[in-house]
């Protein structure tokens, strides 16, 4: 077959609810638009993540008047290594595609999102059990001719707009397809729905294949802080401290001034700062400030039944709900929320001297981690949405409350050693920032991960910083232990390493 004549041949990889099926639609559409011959054929799969939800369609590159009522013959499914371009809405995806052979080195552009969704398996592993990025990222380098690649999820967010949009902008910003950008957009526009956001989301989705976004977003950004009143502290941010760590500082700010208020993300910079000093100091680069600027962000952020509410009434939660399931709109949606808050947490809310009178009685009589109280709630309706709303209110409360005051006082411990470790060793810092992982969730996932931090900090980290251990040493045994604690929450993996631990340092004292 010429050529001209040979289809370009199109695979989309997606997750239920990414809208993959509207996108194969707007790209038939298209194509039909421009008058070339288009066929589609979509596979559903059983689940998102127990079988790929795939479209295939094939797009002949010439005009139906120049075949001379000749009516080309295309084929139903895709073939191992004859692929032109696959889309993919998620970095697993991709990598699914390239497993199966479709995506080839000397053929394929492969367009993708980077973000992940993770897969069941990723979910219930005890520690991090998420694939290895580094290695998808690679193969997808190695295996592809060419290849648009970039956080689709958040630009998605960035926009206003919807994945699918933005994935069909890369295709069209690729220039892969003999079709004119109007084609596209008239595909948008015939569907009816979401037109302006999407369009909006099409526009973002090809500047950015196209490169043409860094002052785009560079605005957008400056537009969203403005409108959140923290635009100096995202300067303080640029101005303070090191490149490597700046955009994980700034989403830090906006994400402590959305959970709280201005002034605690002002405390997040004055936190980091005193830890970038530190590392200055030591003559560190910068890495250390950008590993704890991250875990310092998501421990400040730590989740209570105020943060749960806080999202549940987010404004564009319905919105996106109704969107997730197709929800036509003059179609009611009914939304119902479960939780069973224990005595716990309805202690984490309450002030110091009334939780801890509360936590005392709950071991006493043995009802801690046995008495819950399970609560269906209506947020689809008045009442539910205000009875959560009122919990939501609560932000100018949690400052005072049991959980607040505890964690903060956690956390400035755990500082106060990377700040005094840094001066030993930059690797043992880098090691106690990063068990910050240990500390985690509520109940009794927040208890377990907090007292195997704590005998992480007493039996290794507390010598250590004392000169009675070795700072290299200190550091192997704390990475060790972490990931014994990662592995198994319950301690036994964890009292198993320190006891080796402590027979293989004892005599590896610190030199004077």
């Amino acid at each position: 077959m010429s050529d001209a004549l040979r289809p370009i041949t199109i695979l989309i990889g997606a997750l239920g609810g990414d809208g993959g099926g509207v996108l194969c639609d707007w790209i038939a559409h298209a194509a039909h638009e421009t008058r070339l011959p288009a066929q589609v054929t979509q596979i559903p799969g059983v689940a998102q993540r127990t079988g790929a939800t795939t479209y295939y369609i094939e797009i002949v590159p010439l005009r139906r008047a120049a075949l001379s009522g000749r009516e080309p013959v295309m084929a139903l499914n895709p073939a191992i290594g004859e692929v032109d371009v696959a889309l993919a809405t998620e970095l697993l995806e991709a990598g699914r595609m390239i497993f199966n052979g479709f995506v080839t080195p000397d053929r394929t552009t492969l367009i993708a999102s980077t973000h992940r969704v993770l897969s069941i398996g990723e979910r219930v592993a005890m520690a991090d059990g998420k694939f290895d990025t580094g290695r998808l990222l690679h193969a997808v380098r190695e295996r592809s001719r060419e290849r648009i690649l970039f956080d689709m999820d958040q630009a998605a967010e960035e926009s206003g707009s919807v994945l699918n949009a933005i994935l069909l902008g890369a295709l069209a910003g690729s220039g892969k397809l003999p079709v004119p950008d109007s084609a596209f957009e008239s595909a948008i526009r015939s569907a009816g729905k979401s037109v302006e956001p999407n369009l909006a989301g099409f526009a973002f989705g090809r500047a950015h294949a196209r490169g043409e976004l860094e002052q785009a977003v560079r605005s957008h950004h400056a537009r969203r802080a403005a409108g959140r009143g923290v635009e100096d502290l995202i300067l303080r941010v640029q101005a303070s401290l090191p490149p490597v760590a700046q955009p994980i500082a700034e989403e830090g700010v906006r994400r402590l001034t959305a959970y709280q208020d201005r002034a605690y993300a002002t405390l997040y910079l004055d936190r980091l700062g005193s830890i970038r000093a530190a590392e200055q100091a030591a003559g560190g680069a910068g890495s250390l400030t950008r590993e704890t600027a991250r875990h310092l962000a998501v421990r400040m952020s730590f989740e209570d039944v105020i943060r749960v509410a806080q999202a549940k009434v987010a404004p564009d939660r319905m919105a996106r709900i109704r969107a997730e399931i197709r929800a036509k709109p003059t179609e009611p949606v009914l939304v119902i929320e479960h939780f069973k808050p224990g005595i716990e947490e309805i202690a984490a809310i309450l002030p110091p001297g009334l939780a801890r009178r509360l936590l005392r009685w709950g071991e006493r009589t043995g009802r801690t981690g046995k008495l819950y109280f399970p609560m269906r709630i209506k947020t689809s309706s008045v009442s539910g949405f205000l009875r959560l709303r009122f919990l939501a209110g609560l932000r100018w409360w949690r400052p005072r409350s049991f959980r607040f005051i505890e964690e903060q006082a956690q956390i400035e411990r755990w500082l106060a050693a990377i700040r005094h470790a840094a001066a030993l060793d930059l690797g043992l810092a880098a090691e106690i920032a990063e068990c910050a992982r240990l500390v985690k969730g509520y109940g009794d996932t927040h208890r377990r991960g907090s007292d195997n931090f704590a005998r992480i900090d007493r039996e290794i980290v507390a010598p250590a910083l004392a000169g009675a251990l070795a700072a290299r040493v200190a550091a192997d045994g704390v990475a060790s232990a972490r990931v014994a604690a990662l592995a198994d929450p319950d301690g036994d993996a964890l009292a198993r390493t320190l006891a080796d631990f402590r027979v293989r340092a004892t005599p590896l004292v610190a030199s004077p």
